[in-house]
């Protein structure tokens, strides 16, 4: 049996102005953390000025960095140059694919996706009409498609996280007004984890959200910072052949 320290945030929205703050926090979490997860809005606005704060803050770390991209991050069309400046300090950037790593004996995979909108039940766009509006749907489809197919590919690892930017469930954008539900992620994300499972979903992007809900049993987190209340927030997966726990430690 062993146990995986995962500290998360989405959300963190670096830029120059933010520099100090966002380089001493991930100097501290090294060693209070096993892996860093990030959920996407990395920069304010999508410059890759903005994102260097964040290569800068993650290149010498002796951690693995797992993130995806979240829409601020595609806001200046940069998101080729933000992806490639990350990967150049280190960091994993994953965009509808999967990666895994080997901590504390136990290998860990990460699914990682972008996620999109549609909406939930009671309000979701549909698969009908201009096809500007089907191009939608078709996003989101290709984000769940995406997720499916990478739980698969991770079936043998010992414990299995999601990583996304918008939320696969409305239970942790609850606090958000309803009539932009639809713009903050999609039930149509759930499918797939509900089908193929998980030990644990990260997602960002609802500011003013919930931080807890789940997909059956399995446990859904809102990590943006601005729900946390903290720079990261601590999950401890213990795992084993067949048998995984997710442990809330707390802030960080």
């Amino acid at each position: 049996m062993g146990v995986i320290r995962i500290a998360a945030a989405g959300d963190v929205h670096a830029s120059e102005a933010t520099r100090e703050r966002v380089v001493a926090a991930f100097q501290r979490i090294e060693e209070e953390a096993d892996v860093i997860l990030l959920a996407g809005d990395l920069t304010t606005t999508g410059e890759p000025e903005q994102a260097a704060v964040l290569a800068d803050a993650c290149r010498d770390l002796d951690i693995p960095v797992f993130t995806v991209l979240g829409n601020h991050d595609y806001h200046a069309g940069r998101q080729d140059d933000i992806r490639a400046l990350l990967a150049e300090a280190g960091v994993q950037v994953l965009e509808r694919n999967w990666r895994t790593c080997t901590i504390a004996g136990l290998e860990l995979g990460v699914v990682g996706a972008k996620g999109f909108v549609g909406g939930f039940p009671g309000s979701v766009l549909p698969d009908f009409g201009e096809p500007l509006l089907r191009q939608v749907y078709a996003e989101t489809t290709a984000e769940a498609e995406a997720i499916g197919k990478g739980l698969q590919e991770i079936v043998h690892c010992d414990l299995r996280v999601v990583l996304l930017h918008y939320s696969p469930i409305e239970a942790t954008i609850a606090g958000e007004p309803e009539g932009i539900h639809v713009m903050l992620g999609s039930d149509r994300l759930a499918t797939p984890i509900a089908e193929y499972g998980a030990d644990l979903v990260l997602h960002g992007h609802a500011h003013a959200g919930t931080f807890g809900g789940c997909i059956g049993k399995i446990p859904v987190y809102n990590v943006a910072v601005h729900v946390t209340g903290r720079d990261f927030w601590i999950f401890d997966l213990e795992g084993a052949k067949g048998r995984s726990e997710t442990r809330v430690e707390g802030p960080a």
